[in-house]
């Protein structure tokens, strides 16, 4: 009886031990949950959306937390549509919270503006019913809302659902898109200041100047030598593949500035897509090589050995680590360049989306131990 009392006392230690482990080795999260005004005055705050996504996720890039990169996990809902339904407070959910920035990329540039009733309280108090937050308080979990209209609209009182968000400690930032004074008379500093988070104004309207440099170029070109890494797998795959590549065109199409922003977000331990891209699934557990099928395989290795296989992931995992330091550098370079010839331009000091959001996120990380490299 003793012998069997001690088997179940060590059986318990060591469950008790793995549990332990696993909760020590989870990762420090970033949670951002962005809500859009998408009526008809928004059109100017939906394409700064567009095209500073990668420089915010650039920056969260350099973030940590005792020595490891949180992960980053982006939701997105838009508000004030008439598009949308009335009954559901002309709200939508875009996307839950995801690590998939292609798929956040994707579904911003499917927004489309239509004039609307824009309701704060209400989409705050649905993205906390809705989304799944973390329960942890050392987690860095935010809401920004941006919008254009009074604050107090609509039938759920937003004093009320900032305080909701409090008590599950999770911020909230307000963006007005206009003067800031009348943000202050339409109670979007009184959003913010219940929401402990901060309250800022943008020029809805404004567009970053791109800057060139000498690293433009080659930057682009490791692009291309990056997506050539990446091998699709499983029903999704091809889809997925086609997917990235549309994301490179979109970012173009709102200018190399915004291009370059995306090549070096890719070029960050940020990106990642394990359930498509067999490179990223296999580094992240190299399992995965004994349980795909060989249907769930590309063509070109379909029929190989699990070694053959093995050799030809390690090599590709190789090549684009080499592909993304040396985007990191030459990223680095290219931001010191710019930052020393924006210096020498004469600009207005009104913030974009990117300016407002991060400067927030990098103020608030501080309480939670989050800091960011230089």
């Amino acid at each position: 009886m003793k012998l069997k009392i001690s088997l179940l006392a060590l059986l318990l230690i060591v469950a008790m031990g793995t549990q332990s482990f696993t909760l020590k080795k989870q990762k420090a999260k970033i949670q951002i949950a962005l809500l859009l005004d998408t009526s008809n005055s928004m059109d100017g705050l939906i394409n700064q959306a567009k095209s500073q996504l990668w420089k915010i996720v650039n920056e969260m890039a350099k973030s940590e937390v005792n020595g490891e990169i949180p992960v980053l996990e982006i939701a997105l809902y838009e508000y004030g549509n008439d598009g949308l339904s009335m009954r559901e407070g002309y709200i939508r959910q875009v996307t839950m919270f995801t690590t998939d920035l292609d798929k956040i990329s994707e579904k911003l540039f499917a927004l489309k503006t239509n004039g609307g009733s824009e309701f704060c309280g209400q989409v705050i108090d649905v993205s906390l019913k809705q989304l799944s937050w973390s329960e942890s308080d050392t987690d860095l979990k935010m809401i920004f809302i941006a919008g254009n209209e009074p604050f107090n609209q609509g039938e759920i009182d937003y004093r009320k659902s900032c305080q909701k968000a409090v008590n599950r400690n999770i911020t909230i930032n307000t963006i007005f898109c206009g003067d800031f004074r009348q943000g202050i008379n339409t109670f979007w500093k009184d959003g913010a200041d219940l929401g402990k988070g901060k309250y800022m104004n943008i020029d809805s309207d404004k567009k970053e100047v791109y800057i060139a440099s000498p690293y433009d170029d080659p930057l682009i070109q490791l692009n291309k030598q990056l997506n050539d890494t990446y091998i699709a797998y499983g029903s999704a795959g091809k889809k997925m593949k086609v997917r990235q590549e549309m994301q490179d065109k979109n970012a173009m199409s709102m200018g190399t500035q915004t291009f370059l922003n995306r090549t070096a977000s890719k070029g960050s331990k940020m990106y990642s897509n394990t359930s498509w891209d067999l490179v990223d699934a296999y580094k992240n557990d190299s399992d995965i090589v004994n349980e795909l099928k060989d249907s769930e395989l590309p063509k070109e290795i379909q029929g190989k050995s699990k070694a053959e296989i093995k050799t030809i992931l390690d090599k590709k995992l190789k090549e684009r680590k080499a592909i993304q330091e040396q985007i990191q550098i030459l990223n680095a370079k290219r931001d010191k360049y710019v930052s020393k010839k924006r210096k020498e331009m004469t600009t207005d000091n009104d913030k974009a989306l990117d300016d407002a959001m991060i400067e927030a996120v990098k103020e608030q990380a501080v309480e939670k131990n989050f800091k960011f490299k230089k």
